[in-house]
């Protein structure tokens, strides 16, 4: 017994020496104690909730390749809205699957102050005042090519659908949204919008710039969800950012954040973790990430098949987010997450 405990005291001994007497396990022993030194905390603040609407009445409609996730009929996305507020999640943000009937080459359907989400807009807005709204500007859920822009041939067209982005970010202003997210990156729309809200009055309104969006993989299964993954003729690499570019990313955001931009984006987020913190470091401007359909149906999968967790996987992740300089995040898993938050 000397011997084993002489052992000990020398072994201890020399851990001491290399460690300088510092036991960092002492703050992760017990849970009051990490708690208490946590660094980085996830709260029901921090959330958007992205969801899908559709025309129709009391329609849940699930999403194929996004467990769980559904398509709300204007009505039924009424109902999510309060089970948000319920939730105390701040924001929703609304996206339409577009009938294939309503979709045409110039993506008209966009600017029409009766479309799918101008009427969830009001309605929700109706319902309940206090929770903020944030609209998507972009012509892809509405054109017949599946394109954020209107295209000439093979070319998609700036300049004409910078202009068709400012009478879709008006119509959506008007019909009660409280932050348009321009998520077309075409150059100077940030800039045009603006200058059309503050033209017609809506000065309050917010803008949160897609600033830094790759052409990613990881749109998939919201292709799906607003229909237009059929559509989609060629890619969209000629709009949104190379992957392998970070600083490009930088001058994306410096140029929307010159041009009116009150709040900037990454998207996706996981895969751009690097970009989200550079560009948190770089302009201290409030920051937030995209947990794109792919990543959330990428969760899901390993979820369904017993290979993850998810409530810990998605804790660890969103965290991640945080930790990386995101002031929030969009999340199809914030309904969830907000709850297990609120039961703490």
């Amino acid at each position: 017994m000397d011997r084993i405990e002489g052992k000990a005291s020398e072994l201890t001994q020399r851990i001491d020496t290399v460690t300088g007497g510092r036991r960092m396990r002492r703050l992760r022993r017990t849970d009051w104690a990490r708690r208490l030194v946590r660094e980085t905390s996830l709260s029901i603040n921090d959330l958007i909730w992205p969801i899908f609407v559709v025309d129709g009445n009391n329609i849940v409609k699930p999403v194929a390749s996004m467990p769980g996730v559904h398509r709300y009929s204007v009505d039924r996305a009424v109902d999510a809205a309060r089970e948000a507020a319920d939730l105390g999640i701040p924001v929703l943000a609304l996206f339409p699957y577009t009938d294939p009937s309503r979709r045409d080459e110039a993506g008209s359907e966009a600017y029409n102050p009766d479309n799918l989400v101008c009427r969830a807009t009001r309605a929700i807005k109706a319902a309940i005042p206090d929770i903020g709204i944030m609209c998507d500007v972009a012509l892809d859920p509405y054109t017949s090519h599946g394109h954020d822009g209107l295209m000439e041939g093979e070319t998609i067209l700036n300049d004409p659908t910078v202009e068709a982005l400012c009478r879709q970010a008006l119509v959506q202003a008007e019909a009660g949204c409280d932050i348009i997210g321009p998520s077309d990156m075409m150059d100077g729309r940030v800039s045009l919008i603006r200058e059309t809200l503050d033209g017609h009055g809506l000065r309050d309104t917010l803008i949160m710039s897609y600033a830094a969006k790759y052409a990613s993989a990881f749109y998939a299964p919201f292709r799906d969800a607003v229909g237009s993954a059929s559509m989609l003729k060629g890619d969209k690499r000629t709009y949104q950012m190379d992957y392998g570019n970070g600083d490009e990313a930088l001058r994306e955001a410096a140029q929307d954040i010159a041009e009116g931009a009150d709040m900037i984006m990454v998207k996706p987020g996981l895969p751009y973790l690097d970009i989200l913190t550079r560009l948190k470091a770089e302009f201290s401007m409030p920051t937030f990430a995209y947990q794109t359909s792919g990543e959330y149906a990428m969760m899901m999968a390993a979820v369904g098949n017993g290979w993850l967790d998810e409530e810990r996987g998605t804790m660890e992740v969103l965290t991640a987010y945080k930790r990386a300089g995101a002031d929030g995040i969009l999340t199809y898993f914030a309904p969830k997450v907000a709850a297990r938050l609120k039961a703490r």
